[in-house]
């Protein structure tokens, strides 16, 4: 799964036209360069994203690679069944936390359990759904199920409202003094439906931005 599900320029100019500030920043940014990232399976995607939370992505990847290095016979990347029949000490042994582990193995029960979809079925379940069961996985919070709808399934209209960075965007490119709460950001981007991952992308580079 690589690509988006929906089309760029339409998303574009859908934001250029519900949105003038936004048309600007457009404007200045340039063309929509966001990457999904290749997924192998639900379980790869989900276990990289529970090792790399609150971590350089230096040392994530690191950590990463010692993990699948437990698992020379496989080439596609370890499973659930590769980290349920793992002591705790050998993934310990690779730098994951204690509640990292505790992670992990959670998804890892959940998956070969069935209670979680594939990636396959994943692309047909609506955003609110899938949101809802991946939070049930230990370690994966709200906003981490949001990047996985945004940077691995190419969803459309994902608006990650507790995200600082984001957050912090907004208010430097609508001129904010204060940062929005939330509730405030959901509210400013409702003209932005249903293209918010656009929105999001463009607002995110504001930051790289020098400050006017």
């Amino acid at each position: 799964m690589n690509r988006f599900t929906f089309k760029p320029a339409k998303a574009i100019a859908h934001l250029r036209a519900a949105d003038p500030t936004l048309a600007a920043i457009i404007d200045t940014v340039g063309p929509f360069r966001m990457q999904l990232k290749v997924s192998r399976s639900l379980f790869g995607s989900l276990a990289e994203a529970i090792v790399y939370q609150q971590l350089s992505n230096k040392a994530a990847a690191t950590i990463y690679g010692r993990v699948e290095a437990l698992y020379p016979d496989a080439p596609d990347g370890f499973t659930p069944r590769h980290i349920l029949k793992t002591p705790d000490d050998a993934l310990r042994g690779c730098g994951l936390s204690h509640a990292k582990v505790l992670a992990v193995q959670d998804l890892a029960r959940r998956v070969e359990g069935g209670e979680l979809p594939t990636l396959d079925e994943a692309l047909a379940i609506p955003d609110a759904e899938l949101i809802e069961r991946l939070v049930t996985v230990r370690g994966i919070g709200r906003w981490s199920a949001e990047m996985f709808l945004m940077f691995r399934l190419g969803r459309p209209d994902v608006l990650p409202l507790d995200d600082y960075s984001l957050r912090k965007a907004y208010a430097k490119a609508f001129r904010k003094r204060a940062l929005p709460s939330p509730q405030a950001l959901e509210k400013a981007g409702e003209k932005w439906r249903p293209y918010r991952t656009v929105a999001s992308w463009y607002l995110w580079r504001v930051l790289d931005l020098p400050s006017s």
